[in-house]
Order: structure tokens, then sequence, then C-alpha cells
């Protein structure tokens, strides 16, 4: 038996040049968790991540609060999918940067219609895996946790393969796969329990590291 602690990355630069890279609010999360984890006396005997730079950023943060040694296992399977090659899959013209709020709900309305059509199979984003694909990536990764370590492994990736691992586990349509993506918040943790056999559910989007007033401002979603 074992617990798998999977994380999302802290807050990215969204509407940047370059969204892959941390916010300094993102950093800020990232070594919050570590020191939270690190007062709860929970030691990582395995880390793995994904192979962004938000990713190994969010890791590098989380070290440093929780003083930890752990060389992380790279995993490309644990990457996001291409949210701007999703959207021009079903709206091909340029859109303009989202920098006001009804920009930013028209990108996000767009994003989940073309989730929902790149999952069942309606349209195929230049340059991505099918969705089966991209299930079988993540998938991978929680299958080598299962045959190959034990104990406590931490999970650094994105919101999309989070969502996709508890969807797949869950049974849950594309749909609510969609929605329980765009729910989750920078440096969020949900917990597994695994076995050899099967992984099960245990926490799900949850903030341990920012239940006080104090980090109020701090819950991101982006």
């Amino acid at each position: 038996m074992g617990n798998v602690y999977l994380v999302r990355h802290g807050q990215a630069s969204f509407g940047a040049a370059d969204y892959d890279n941390l916010s300094e609010l993102g950093i800020r999360q990232s070594v919050r968790l570590g020191e939270y984890f690190m007062k709860k006396g929970l030691v990582f005997d395995a880390v793995l991540t994904g192979s962004l730079r938000r990713h190994a950023q969010t890791w590098a943060g989380i070290a440093q609060g929780a003083r930890s040694t752990v060389v992380p296992l790279t995993w490309a399977g644990l990457n996001e999918y291409d949210s701007e090659a999703v959207i021009r899959a079903i709206h091909p013209q340029p859109l303009e940067k989202p920098d006001t709020p009804e920009l930013y709900r028209h990108h996000f309305r767009l994003l989940r219609d073309g989730l929902t059509q790149w999952m069942n199979g309606v349209v195929s984003p230049q340059g991505m895996p099918s969705y089966p694909a991209f299930v079988a990536g993540v998938s991978s990764a929680l299958d080598h946790v299962r045959n190959q370590c034990s104990g406590n492994v931490l999970i650094i990736t994105s919101g999309g393969p989070i969502s996709t691992a508890i969807g797949h586990l869950l049974g849950t349509t594309p749909e609510t796969t969609v929605e329980l993506n765009f729910r989750i918040r920078n440096t969020s943790v949900t917990e597994l329990t695994f076995n050899p056999k099967r992984l099960m559910l245990v926490t799900y989007n949850t903030l341990p590291h920012l239940d006080a007033e104090e980090y109020a401002s701090w819950v991101t979603y982006a």
C-alpha cells in the first residue's frame, strides 16, 4: 500500500508570451506547500513530474519548503494538453489577448467546447495525441507508481492530467472530466491510495497549505 499526492503546478503566467513559467505567486504557493508537507512530517519516497518548466519550478519550490533532496523522475505522459491547439481546432481565427473579464470567459468557453470535442473524438488538434493516447500517457505514470513504488509518492503535473486521472478512475463522462479540470486550483493536492492492483480516490483539489485567512489571496485557478 502507498499514497499518491497529485499536485497541480503553481500559478503560471496566463496571458503572457510564455505561459510555461511560474509567476511570483506561483513560486510562493509552491514553497508554502513544501513547508506544509514538512510540518506534517510527510516525506516522499519518490517524485514524478511532467517535463514542462512549470512542473520543474513547482517541484523546486516544494523541495525548498520541505528541505527535500529527492531527485524527481521526469514523465512526459504527465504533460498538459496544448490549450491553444485545442481552441484552434474549433476556432481557427486569431483571438484577442484575454486581458478583460469577457475575453477571459470567451477563452474558457472555447476551451471547454474544444476539450469536449477532442475527448469525444470529434476534432484532432494539430500536434496533439488522440484523447485515448493522452489518457494512456497519464495512466502509464500511475501504473509505474503501482508497480514500482511504495510509501508516499508525489506527482507534479497539470490540471488536464489530474482531471483525466480522476475521470478515468471514476468513469466520468468527458463533460464531467472537463468540469473537474476547470475547478482545479494551483498547487492543489489530490490524494490517492494504491496497491499493486488498484488506485482509490481519497481527496480531490484540496488546499490544506492555504487554509488560513492570511493566504486567502493566494488561491488561484490559472
